[in-house]
């Protein structure tokens, strides 16, 4: 069932998504928080294998797990009125699926389906003056905007509307989000 005030920001590595959402968090709005940074440093602190430049249909799998679990928590404990930012959505695993060649099953796009958002999609563009790499973003700039072109044309795909969020102060790209979402609500 969709989920009117389910809001997904998305977009390619290193384009401030974390900054906007804790400015959307001061703001009094229910953020739930990207899983696949946590899953790395788990994986790492554990030796485990789930990594996506060690086996990357197991860290496919985990965050699609993660995805689910915090979309179904955010159902149990968010208000059924005020906007829920997540930051990324399980169609965006199905992206990191596609472009590393593995199967995206009739499981995985139920889930997309059962899991569904705002068909408004707010995604951040390439923006390389503020990118940077880390011990867990370890794509390159041309590897980023791959993966914004990618993220585009997948939730296109699942019939989402994209709106890209102008490159700008924080404080100007959540003023962007809310008048974009003050008549959905």
């Amino acid at each position: 069932m969709q989920q009117h005030n389910y809001f997904v920001i998305t977009g390619g590595p290193g384009v401030g998504k974390t900054t906007l959402l804790n400015e959307l968090g001061k703001r009094g709005f229910t953020i739930i928080p990207e899983g696949a940074r946590r899953i790395i440093q788990e994986q790492v602190a554990t030796n485990g294998e789930g990594l996506p430049w060690d086996n990357k249909e197991l860290y496919a799998q985990l965050m699609l797990e993660e995805s689910m679990r915090s979309y179904q928590e955010a159902t149990t404990s968010a208000s059924s009125t005020k906007a829920v930012f997540f930051d990324r959505g399980i169609v965006d695993t199905v992206c990191y699926m596609m472009m590393e060649d593995l199967p995206v099953t009739k499981r995985v796009n139920k889930w997309v389906k059962l899991c569904s958002y705002n068909r408004r999609v707010f995604i951040l563009p390439p923006w390389r003056e503020i990118y940077q790499t880390d011990r867990e973003r370890k794509q390159t700039w041309a590897e980023a905007v791959r993966t914004y072109e990618a993220m585009k044309e997948v939730y296109i795909s699942y019939g989402y509307d994209l709106a890209d969020i102008p490159k700008g102060t924080v404080t100007s790209r959540a003023d962007f989000i809310m008048e974009q979402i003050s008549a959905m609500l």
